[in-house]
């Protein structure tokens, strides 16, 4: 799956890895919903951390289309909110 981190490029993580970036998702939403900066900064860049761990950079010049977009880690909470779907920034 091609993930775009806004800012950075794309890396390419495993369909098997998404488990864990679902996870780390549901920390950025939790801390947004009770409006916790400290818990939702934290969670954020956890959440980038692991996706640049586990996806493998594409280089610039590929132009494939980003199925998930992770906001950069410089994001407000209001900016992570209006990316937020019904599912969250990574899909079930």
């Amino acid at each position: 799956m091609i993930v775009r981190i806004m800012g950075e490029g794309q890396v390419d993580v495993a369909p098997g890895d998404l488990a864990g970036l679902n996870e780390l998702d549901e920390r950025v939403e939790q801390a947004i919903e009770s409006g916790d900066e400290t818990a939702f900064r934290t969670a954020l860049h956890a959440l980038l951390e692991e996706a640049r761990k586990i996806g493998k950079p594409l280089p610039d010049d590929d132009l494939e289309p980003s199925e998930l977009i992770l906001p950069p880690s410089d994001a407000t909470m209001d900016e992570v909110k209006a990316m937020l779907g019904d599912e969250g920034l990574i899909p079930d």
